[in-house]
C-alpha cells in the first residue's frame, strides 16, 4: 500500500485502540464546525451495534485546527475509538482521500468503511443498518438518505426540492449513486480504486464523490440503497436562499457534464455525444419545468431542470461553480 503523503499527519489516537480488531471504519471530515463535529461524534458514540468500529476525523483546516481541538479529547480519554488526522491540503476531495487512505493503512482487517459529514447526525441504528443492507443486498457500495433538518422550521417545505430530496425512496439495488454524505464502501472497492480515490479537480466544486461512484460502477461494483439508514443533515437558512439554490443547480449541471466526459472518455465522439445531450436537455428543460410547476406549484422546484441543463452547457465553455471555494457563503 502506498504510504500517506506528507500532506497528511496523525494528530492523535485513542490509547487503547486495537487496530487489528476493527471491523468497520467511519470517516468524518470537518472544516470549521467544532460544535457540529462534536454533535456528530456524540451520535456515533450512541450507535447500537456489536460490530467493532473506529472513527477517523479528518481536519481540513490545518491553520485554524478547531476540529482537532474539539475532537481530540474525546479520543484521548477513550470515549471514542479511532484517530484524528489533519489533511493539510484544502478541499473536500483531499479530506476524503486522506481519511480513506489512512483507514487502509491503520486498520488491516476492516471490511467496510462508512462516511458521515460534520453537519450530519446519525440515527442510533445507522451503522448497523447500513452494514446489514450491504450484506442482504450483496452490494459493494450502499448509499442512504440525508434527511434535511432546516434551521428555520418554516423552511421544512424545501425538503422535497430536488436539491435536498434523496434520489431513491425504496431500498434495493440501484443503477447509480451520487453522494458520499451517507455512504458505505467495501474494503474491496477502496483497494481496487486505489489512492487517490477522489479526483482533486472537484476539490472546491463538489462532485468528486459522484465521479468516484460513477467510476466504481464502471469497474463492475454493485450499488445499493438503504432507505432505512438515515442521517439527519442540518441545513442553514442560507441554503434556502434563491441564489444558493440556483448556484447548486448550475453546479450539479457542471458536475454532470464533467462526470459524463470522464465516463465516455476514449469512446468515439465522446465529447460530442455529451454536448449534444446537454443541448437536448436544455431544449427540453422549459417543458419539464412547466410540468413540475403544474405538479408542485413551486417555481423553485420547476426551474431546477433549467438550471441543471444550463450548467451542463456552460461547463462546455469552462464554467465551474466552485461553491466550496468560499465556505462562509456555503
Amino acid at each position: 500500500m502506498i504510504p500517506l503523503p506528507q500532506t497528511v499527519t496523525i494528530a492523535g489516537r485513542s490509547p487503547a485502540l486495537v487496530a487489528e480488531s476493527v471491523e468497520v471504519v467511519v470517516t468524518l471530515p470537518t472544516f470549521r464546525r467544532p460544535q457540529q463535529v462534536m454533535t456528530t461524534l456524540e451520535s456515533l458514540a450512541r450507535q447500537e451495534t456489536a460490530r467493532r468500529f473506529a472513527v477517523i476525523v479528518m481536519e481540513n483546516d490545518a491553520e485554524g485546527g478547531e476540529g482537532v481541538r474539539a475532537a481530540l479529547p474525546l479520543f484521548e480519554n477513550g470515549r471514542m475509538a479511532g484517530l484524528v488526522i489533519v489533511a493539510h491540503e484544502r478541499g473536500n476531495c483531499s479530506a476524503y482521500n486522506a481519511g480513506w487512505h489512512t483507514a487502509l493503512l491503520e486498520f488491516p482487517n476492516f471490511s467496510r468503511l462508512l462516511v458521515i459529514d460534520d453537519d450530519e447526525i446519525a440515527d442510533p441504528l445507522w451503522l448497523e443498518t447500513m452494514c446489514r443492507a450491504a450484506e442482504s443486498l450483496g452490494a459493494d457500495i450502499v448509499g442512504g438518505p440525508q434527511v434535511p433538518v432546516f434551521a428555520e422550521p418554516a423552511h421544512q417545505v424545501w425538503a422535497t426540492h430536488p436539491v435536498f430530496a434523496p434520489p431513491y425512496s425504496v431500498s434495493g439495488l440501484v443503477p447509480a449513486l451520487y453522494s458520499s454524505g451517507n455512504l458505505l464502501l467495501g474494503r474491496n472497492v477502496l483497494l481496487e480504486m486505489g489512492p487517490p480515490f477522489l479526483d482533486l479537480r472537484f476539490n472546491f466544486m463538489g462532485g468528486g464523490d459522484s465521479d468516484f461512484l460513477s467510476r466504481s460502477r464502471q469497474k463492475g461494483f454493485t450499488l445499493g440503497w438503504c432507505a432505512e439508514a438515515k442521517l439527519y443533515e442540518t441545513v442553514p437558512a442560507r441554503r434556502t436562499e434563491a441564489d444558493w439554490v440556483r448556484a447548486r443547480g448550475l453546479r450539479n449541471g457542471v458536475i454532470s457534464t464533467l462526470v459524463a466526459k470522464k465516463k465516455y472518455a476514449g469512446t468515439p465522439f465522446a465529447n460530442t455525444r455529451v454536448f449534444l445531450k446537454s443541448l437536448a436537455l436544455l431544449g427540453a428543460s422549459p417543458l419539464r419545468a412547466l410540468k413540475r410547476l403544474i405538479a408542485t406549484g413551486s417555481p423553485s422546484v420547476a426551474v431546477y431542470p433549467i438550471h441543471v441543463a444550463l450548467g451542463r452547457v456552460l461547463a462546455e465553455f469552462g464554467y465551474a461553480n466552485e461553491q466550496y471555494r468560499q465556505p462562509e457563503k456555503n
